[in-house]
């Protein structure tokens, strides 16, 4: 970027370039001249105004130099005052330092008032200068004073315009300077491009005149070898004889390469016998991998018999807002066996019985209840921590294991939070359902690179008052539970199946997901005293796992039941029935006969009775394949930490140490 210059620099740019600037003739009379004068009478009149302009100290020796006009000591405020010199106004940035050092120069000098051409002096007597006019003339000095006033507002008039004219000078020549420095950069430009191109032609001229030469050395070399060929081609005619020899010579070399390639042959066939016996190797250790897949499978199910085919799980769900906090000591999670590091397995429950109060009103006495389970989950366990636990059992389903997990509770125990998870799509909260597919599916990707492959087939319904209801009817479909019953797949056939229900193949996270909001939506729900949205009904999702090693010819098969039982509650002979609790009533006596004819199948499998009632309720009629001694079966009891529901947790927690203490007979995988 160019140094800004000067305007004064610009315009004697200007006059060394010899471009004339345009003149503008001073119209400024001046005392004693006369009006018309010549071009260089004006000039040299209009000298000394343009030294008054340039600098301050010039307008002083000016104003001096002129005959004095006699000093007043006062002057009224109506005649005006002799104006100060003004200080040009700034014409751009680049004068700004020269009208700075121009005001801090200026010196104040005396005021003289200007004489103006024409006015009368006081007469000269006797041919000698007019003195002093009397002390007591006043009217005579007011006159003098009133014509030198009129005389400076003139002049003063005359000064201003002739100073904007030369500013309008300045202006223009700062325009041309401008504009002359835009077309000499241009030039500089044009220059430095035609400069750059005469070298690049100079260049062009050494490559051509280099190129002439060389052409004129090939042109003697191409003489050259014309004469060369001549004499070679004297040469080829004996060379050909010589190729004869050479041909000779390269029929027997091409004998040597045949006896090669038979040798190479042999070669070949000895890779050929390597690559089989490489083959022969991925196959052992293919059918070595394959032992170890099913060793772990039988390890993997040995160590679930050990934890035991029936297992119970206690969780305790958190103090929602707006409950009442227990009070401490009410349930209590003593350390597992190993200690604090290891999981709980048991759970004390404190009770206060009011009937056993004393007569002297001392407080009723706190009975304790202790309970012990397979594991225990306390308020503060998530559905991740949960679903780990169940991990290892999901897997047995995709092994060739029935399985079966419930569920179990009173009301408002978090069973459906459990098994289908919260609402809004968060992934920390998610149930077993959707964990469970997601497991199976990841795990049926990786054996898919042993040569397994896996289809599985996803059904959910529900069994309110005893009859069957497809949760994933779509349409006119809804509600009609009639049509649906429970059969067997075929003549001979232990498998069962829910006519006109959907069965529907999945592969994917996001299938399931859309089957469990439907299925949420037309679930059976009512409101109860203990939950304002209670599950009215027993919902199951069944999952129908097949597997199949095409190069071994193998094939598995198993369900996975989850199911979320309807919450469990206790009659109440006196209250009064209306519509609405006649419909509860009938709902909740439906549900009680279902979960008491769970109870008794699991006790007949225990004992190993000889009739198992299966058929007294449509849930274990459904779930007789997964409950048999065949499966596994996991239930989950679930209670509440409020102390107003301690009832109903004690009889779920009774219930689920009566099913912890029976043990059923050892899984067999369902193979072909």
């Amino acid at each position: 970027m160019e140094p800004q210059r000067s305007p004064l620099l610009e315009v004697k740019g200007n006059i060394e370039l010899k471009r004339p600037l345009v003149k503008v003739a001073s119209r400024l009379p001046l005392p004693g001249s006369r009006r018309k004068r010549g071009p260089d009478q004006m000039e040299d009149a209009l000298e000394p105004e343009k030294k008054r302009t340039r600098g301050l100290g010039t307008t002083t020796k000016i104003a001096t130099s002129r005959p004095r006009a006699p000093v007043l000591t006062t002057v009224p405020p109506t005649q005006g005052q002799t104006a100060a010199p003004k200080v040009p106004k700034k014409t751009g940035p680049r004068c700004s330092t020269a009208v700075a050092t121009v005001l801090k120069n200026q010196k104040p000098g005396p005021a003289v008032p200007a004489q103006k051409p024409g006015t009368a002096a006081p007469p000269m007597v006797g041919g000698k200068k007019p003195g002093k006019r009397p002390a007591w003339d006043l009217k005579g000095q007011l006159c003098d004073l009133n014509a030198e006033l009129k005389c400076c507002r003139e002049r003063t008039q005359m000064l201003a315009q002739e100073n904007q004219q030369l500013r309008d000078q300045l202006r223009e020549a700062q325009q041309q300077a401008t504009a002359l420095g835009a077309e000499r950069r241009v030039l500089e430009e044009e220059l430095v491009r035609v400069r750059t191109q005469a070298e690049q032609g100079q260049q062009e001229l050494g490559n051509l005149s280099a190129r002439v030469l060389e052409l004129e050395e090939r042109l003697g070399t191409q003489e050259g070898l014309v004469q060369e060929l001549q004499k070679e081609q004297l040469g080829l005619q004996e060379e050909r004889r010589g190729l004869a020899a050479r041909l000779e010579e390269q029929e027997r070399r091409l004998q040597g390469s045949e006896a090669a390639l038979l040798g190479s042959q042999a070669e070949v066939a000895s890779l050929q016998q390597k690559t089989a016996a490489q083959e022969a190797l991925l196959a052992e250790r293919d059918e070595r991998l394959h032992g170890l897949e099913m060793e772990r499978r039988r390890l993997h199910n040995q160590l679930q018999e050990l934890k035991g085919n029936i297992r119970v799980f206690c969780r305790v769900r958190p103090v929602l807002p707006g409950e009442s906090t227990p009070p401490p000591g009410f349930l209590l999670f003593p350390p597992g066996p190993g200690g604090p590091s290891d999981p709980p397995t048991r759970l004390s429950l404190s009770r206060s019985d009011e009937r056993r109060g004393t007569l002297s009103g001392a407080p009723a006495p706190t009975t304790r209840h202790d309970f012990s389970f397979d594991r225990v989950f306390p308020p503060g366990s998530g559905q991740d921590e949960v679903f780990e636990e169940i991990s290892m059992l999901v897997q047995s389903a995709l092994d060739g294991y029935p399985v079966c997990i419930f569920a179990y509770g009173q009301t408002g125990s978090g069973k459906t939070f459990t098994m289908e998870g919260g609402p809004g799509g968060d992934t920390q909260m998610e149930g077993l359902i959707p964990r469970a597919l997601r497991h199976l599916f990841s795990v049926a990707q990786e054996l898919s690179g042993q040569g397994w492959t896996y289809s599985f087939v996803a059904s959910y319904v529900e069994i309110y008052n005893e009859t069957v209801r497809d949760l994933l009817a779509t349409g006119t479909r809804k509600g009609q539970a009639g049509e649906c019953e429970i059969r067997r797949a075929g003549p001979g056939s232990e498998e069962l199946t829910v006519t006109n229900a959907r069965y529907v193949p999945v592969s994917c996270e996001k299938e399931v997901e859309a089957l469990l909001h439907l299925a949420h939506q037309n679930r059976a729900v009512a409101r109860t005293a203990q939950n304002e949205r209670s599950s009215r009904s027993h919902s199951v999702f069944q999952l129908q796992i097949s597997g199949e090693h095409t190069g071994r010819g193998l094939q598995c098969g198993a369900p996975l039941s989850l199911v979320d039982l309807a919450g469990s509650e206790r009659l109440d002979p006196g209250l009064a029935l209306g519509p609405g609790e006649r419909e509860r009533l009938r709902e909740t006596q439906a549900i009680n006969s279902s979960l008491s004819t769970l109870g008794l199948v699991i006790m007949a499998l225990s004992n190993k009775e000889s009739h198992v009632p299966y058929r007294n309720s449509k849930l274990t009629y459904l779930l007789q394949n997964s409950l048999g001694g065949s499966a596994k079966m996991l239930m989950f009891v679930n209670i509440s930490p409020l102390e107003e529901n301690v009832s109903e947790s004690l009889n779920s927690l009774r219930f689920a140490s009566k099913v912890n203490q029976c043990v059923i007979g050892t899984a067999q995988a369902n193979r072909k």
